[in-house]
């Protein structure tokens, strides 16, 4: 290469933001960026827009509901790119963009592939289920297989909140590119095939995944917490109607009180709830409530968090017989009225 490389840019959440920022700092020969509308945005957790980092930058800027849009293919092949790098982007990009760039795009993953290829990885980095690493590599058709480009590991703890992870895939992602753009833009090209036999792979997780089962152990839920918290939809439970987000929780040591799981025990000094769980005491040490209606309802002690899914279906029983009796009345009002009429 006589010139450093031409780089487009496609991304939707935080860590785009801090790669996007690291290719500016790096001196990478940014011609474009590709941003997510925020009207596409819905169901995108840590959504972060890099319009402000395009114009400090001085570089055009599209932006796209679909990355395999008419208008961005014309963007792209009117800049001319040489990589197209795709960093925080749920959306699979097809063939037809992937071969546009002379030398190919650069897909990104958090963790020390080809150990944790997949899905939702930062919630199964806090589950201890992959270790961590910002990974750049050349996308191909498998799913997060490709060649390395380059890869800087970072250290997740047991106490780990997702946000912290998320901290520290940023900051390995600065020092990933710090060290890899300056050896690209001097003509380094050297990727790096990854041994597909030491491969494991990441299933898909859900919003659903986060929901707490008071009889867990309070160490289980205690970390279930800390892999759903943000930048992700949170872990929940429900309070009466209302649905009630643990987004932070410690385990209570030597607890002195005993109850059922998922009732309130108490509050400690900072009005803070304490948690029976099935096994340990958890206090809730951040949480919203979440509710439909004006009358929000208010942790006490002796709340019961969740459902019993028994007296759920007795309830709901009750309410359809009283229904059923209801509807049963009309029809029999109806035919009378009918006999009269006649």
């Amino acid at each position: 290469m006589n010139s450093a490389p031409r780089i487009v840019f496609a991304g939707s959440v935080n860590t785009s933001r801090t790669a996007l920022e690291s290719i500016v700092a790096a001196g990478g020969n940014l011609v474009g960026v590709l941003e997510l509308a925020p009207s596409a945005s819905r169901n995108v957790s840590g959504f972060a827009e890099l319009s402000d980092i395009a114009a400090r930058a001085e570089v055009p800027i599209v932006r796209f509901e679909k990355i395999n849009s008419p208008e961005v293919m014309t963007a792209v092949e009117r800049w001319q790119p040489d990589l197209l790098f795709v960093v925080g982007l749920s959306q699979l990009v097809a063939d037809e963009l992937l071969n546009l760039p002379r030398l190919g795009c650069v897909g990104f993953h958090p963790t020390l592939l080809p150990e944790g290829r997949g899905r939702a990885p930062i919630a199964w980095l806090a589950l201890g289920q992959a270790r961590g690493a910002a990974t750049f590599f050349l996308m191909d058709a498998g799913a997060d297989s490709g060649p390395i480009l380059a890869q800087h590991p970072f250290d997740v703890s047991p106490d780990d909140y997702a946000f912290d992870i998320e901290e520290k895939v940023n900051q390995s992602i600065r020092e990933a590119l710090g060290q890899w753009l300056p050896r690209l833009n001097a003509g380094e090209w050297a990727p790096a095939p990854q041994d597909h036999s030491q491969a494991s792979y990441l299933g898909k997780r859900t919003p659903a995944d986060g929901h707490i089962d008071w009889c867990l152990a309070a160490t289980d839920i205690a970390q279930l917490v800390r892999a759903a918290s943000r930048p992700l939809p949170g872990a929940y439970t429900y309070l009466g109607n209302a649905k009630l987000i643990v987004w932070q929780a410690t385990i209570v040591e030597n607890a002195n009180i005993q109850g059922i799981p998922g009732r309130v025990l108490n509050f400690d000094s900072d009005k803070r709830p304490l948690l029976q769980t099935g096994n340990g005491v958890l206090r809730l040490d951040e949480i919203d409530i979440v509710c439909d209606s004006l009358d929000t309802p208010k942790l006490r002690v002796g709340s019961q968090l969740g459902y019993s899914a028994e007296d759920e279906v007795h309830r709901l029983r009750k309410k359809v017989a009283k229904l059923e009796a209801k509807l049963q009345r009309v029809i029999e009002d109806l035919e009378l009225s009918e006999f009269r009429t006649e």
